[in-house]
C-alpha cells in the first residue's frame, strides 16, 4: 500500500485534534480567567532508503535519503499569558496582575487545593469567601492556609459590617461598632485585628497565591481551576507579597486570553490542511484503482 495513505489519515487526525481545540478556545472567549490552548505538530519515524556516505578523495559525499511517515501531536500548550481586564467596581471581584494564581478547595480543610485566575468571589449564607462553584477561597494566616469567614468576630461577637481587600491580599474589616481592622485568624476565631500587637501580625489573613515554576506543567481540571503535576513544580501557598507574585486588583476580574483573530486565522490553517491531507488520500487511491485495473 501507499505510504501516503498513512501519512494522510496521520495529517487528518492531527488537524482535526486542532480543530478540535480552536473551538474550545472559541467557546470560552468570555470564561473569566480561561488560558486558551494551542497544538504542535511533529513528524513520525522516517524509512531510510539509503544511508548517507562520507566524501573521499575520489568523489563528494552523499546524503542520506528518506521517506518521512506522517505527522503526530508533540504538544498541547496551555498559555498563561494574561487575559484583557475587566473592570467590574465590585469589591468582591479580584483579579492578580502577576504570576500567581488563587487557591481555592472543596472542603473547609483545604486538603485538596486548585488554583485559578478567577476572581469572581462571593459570600455564602454562612461568611464564608467562595468562588461561583462553593469552593473556599483559601486564605493564609501564620504561615498556614484557611478558609476565610468574614461574618462576625468570634472574640468580640461583632457583626462585619463590610471589607475590602488590598493589593498585597489582607482583608480589611469593619463591625458593626464602627472598629476597624485586618481580619485575623488565632487558630479557633476569625477576629479583628487592629496591628497594634506586634506578636498577633502573622494572624492576619491574606489571599493564599501560589507561583509555580512552570504554568504550563498545570493540569485543567474544569470550572477554570488547575491542579499541579509532576511537570508544575511545588505548589506552595504564600502570601503574593512573599512570592513576588504580583499584587491584587480589586474591582477588576481577568477575562480569556482567547483571540478571535487568531482563533479564527489558525481555524483556516487547520481547515485547508484537513481539506490537503484529503485529497492525498483520495489522489493516492486514484492511483491504487489504476494499480488493480492492470490486471482485468
Amino acid at each position: 500500500m501507499l505510504k501516503s495513505l498513512y501519512s494522510g489519515v496521520s495529517g487528518m487526525k492531527g488537524f482535526q485534534t486542532k480543530l478540535d481545540v480552536i473551538g474550545n478556545n472559541i467557546a470560552n472567549v468570555n470564561t473569566v480567567g480561561f488560558k486558551k490552548s494551542r497544538v504542535m505538530f511533529q513528524d513520525i519515524i522516517n524509512q531510510n532508503i539509503s544511508g548517507a556516505t562520507a566524501p573521499t578523495a575520489q568523489s563528494g559525499g552523499i546524503n542520506v535519503r528518506q521517506v518521512g511517515l506522517g505527522t503526530k501531536i508533540a504538544s498541547i500548550d496551555t498559555m498563561h499569558t494574561p487575559g484583557s481586564p475587566m473592570s467590574t467596581n465590585l469589591g468582591r471581584d479580584l483579579a492578580i496582575e502577576g504570576d500567581a494564581y488563587f487557591m481555592v478547595s472543596p472542603d473547609a480543610t483545604g486538603q485538596n487545593q486548585f488554583l485559578t485566575k478567577a476572581g469572581n468571589f462571593d459570600l455564602d449564607a454562612n461568611g464564608n469567601f467562595v468562588n461561583s462553584n462553593g469552593y473556599f477561597v483559601q486564605g493564609i494566616a501564620d504561615g498556614v492556609t484557611v478558609p476565610i469567614n468574614i461574618s462576625n468576630d468570634g472574640i468580640t461577637n461583632a457583626k462585619f459590617t463590610s471589607f475590602s481587600i488590598d493589593s498585597n491580599g489582607y482583608i480589611n474589616v469593619v463591625d458593626e461598632n464602627g472598629n476597624s481592622g485586618k481580619l485575623a485568624y488565632d487558630g479557633t476565631d476569625y477576629y479583628l485585628n487592629d496591628g497594634l500587637t506586634p506578636a498577633t501580625l502573622n494572624e492576619q489573613i491574606s489571599l493564599a497565591t501560589a507561583v509555580v515554576t512552570n504554568p504550563g506543567g498545570l493540569k485543567k481540571v474544569g470550572n477554570t481551576m488547575f491542579a499541579g503535576t509532576g511537570n508544575s513544580g511545588v505548589v506552595t501557598a504564600d502570601r503574593i507579597q512573599n512570592n513576588s507574585g504580583g499584587q491584587i486588583a480589586a474591582g477588576i476580574l481577568e477575562m480569556s486570553n482567547v483571540d478571535l483573530t487568531e482563533e479564527f486565522t489558525e481555524m483556516i490553517v487547520a481547515q485547508r490542511g484537513f481539506q490537503a491531507n484529503a485529497r492525498t488520500i483520495t489522489t493516492s487511491d486514484s492511483i491504487l484503482e489504476e494499480v488493480v485495473n492492470l490486471k482485468r
